[in-house]
C-alpha cells in the first residue's frame, strides 16, 4: 500500500480484472481468477489464483497483497478464510445497472483513477440513454425470456433484466428481477408457456446453451420463440458480468439480437 493505494491486487472476480486493464493500472494486478476473459492476455500475464467460489489460499497468501476483490454473496467463504489469514478483502455485491456504474467509479477511486472512472459510466450513461430514446417510440417490444440455467430454469438477474429493455426488449419475467439470489427466480415450464416470450436468450453460466433440450421440453412446443426458432445465445462472459463489458458488448449484442426478431 503507497499513499493509500494498493499496490498489490489479486481479482477473484473477472469484471475487475478488465476494469483495471481499462484504467491503465494492470500492473497492480498480481492474481486473477480462472474465468478471466477480458481482456483476452490477461490469463498469460497474470497469475491464476482462484476458480469463483474457492481458491489457493496458500497462493494467494504467498503474493502477499495490499487487497483481494472480489464480488457477491456467492464468494462469502472464501472471502472469510482469506480475512481469517490477515487478508484485507473486498466484495461488493452491485444488481442493478445503477449500482454497477457506481461500483466502477468506486474501485476507480480505490486506485487513484476517480476522474476516468466518471469519464467512462458518463460515457456507458449516454449510451444507455441513446438506445432508451431510440427505443420509446417503438410499440411492438419483443417479449423475451432470458434464461440464465435450465435445471432449475432461472431467469435474468437485476441488471439483465434491465438490460432487456435498454435494448427494446420486455422481460417476461421483469417481476422477479429484484431477486437477489437465483433460487428467488426460479420459475416453471409452465410459467414460461403463459408468458409465451417472442424470443428465448440464455446465457447459461459455465456451459453453452443446450438448444436441443429448449426445443425437446414439450410444455413450449407451441411457444412463439421456439416455433419461430427464435432462440440465442450470449455469452456470459459480456451479460453476466457486473462491469464493463455489459456496456462494451452486453447490451449492444442484446440490441443486436432484439432488432433481428422485430
Amino acid at each position: 500500500m503507497k499513499n493509500g493505494i494498493p499496490e498489490r491486487i489479486i481479482c477473484i472476480t473477472e469484471e475487475t480484472t478488465e476494469l483495471l486493464y481499462l484504467l491503465g493500472e494492470s500492473q497492480r494486478i498480481i492474481g486473477i481468477t480462472g474465468y478471466t476473459e477480458r481482456p483476452i492476455n490477461a490469463k498469460n500475464e497474470k497469475p491464476i489464483v482462484s476458480s469463483f467460489i474457492s481458491g489457493n489460499l496458500k497462493k494467494i497468501v504467498s503474493l502477499n497483497p495490499d487487497l483481494v476483490i472480489g464480488f457477491s454473496d456467492i464468494q462469502s467463504q472464501i472471502a472469510k478464510d482469506l480475512i481469517e489469514l490477515g487478508i484485507t478483502v473486498l466484495i461488493t455485491n452491485q444488481r442493478s445497472i445503477y449500482e454497477i456504474l457506481e461500483n466502477i467509479k468506486f474501485i476507480s477511486s480505490i486506485v487513484g483513477k476517480y476522474s476516468l472512472g466518471i469519464e467512462m459510466t458518463n460515457k456507458f450513461s449516454q449510451d444507455l440513454n441513446l438506445l432508451k430514446l431510440e427505443n420509446e417510440k417503438n410499440q411492438n417490444k419483443p417479449k423475451i425470456f432470458f434464461q440464465e440455467w435450465n435445471e432449475p430454469i432461472i431467469s435474468g438477474i437485476h441488471w439483465v433484466s434491465e438490460a432487456i429493455e435498454y435494448a427494446g426488449g420486455i422481460d417476461i419475467f421483469e417481476n422477479l428481477k429484484d431477486g437477489k439470489m437465483a433460487t428467488q427466480r426460479i420459475v416453471t415450464k409452465e410459467d414460461v408457456l403463459r408468458k409465451n416470450p417472442t424470443a428465448i436468450i440464455g446465457s447459461w453460466c459455465g456451459k453453452k446453451v443446450d438448444f436441443d433440450w429448449i426445443k425437446k421440453q414439450k410444455e413450449w412446443s407451441e411457444i412463439y420463440a421456439v416455433k419461430n426458432n427464435n432462440l440465442f445465445e450470449i455469452d456470459s462472459s459480456i451479460i453476466l458480468q457486473p462491469g464493463p463489458a455489459l456496456f462494451l458488448e452486453g447490451i449492444p449484442k442484446l440490441r443486436s439480437i432484439i432488432k433481428s426478431i422485430i
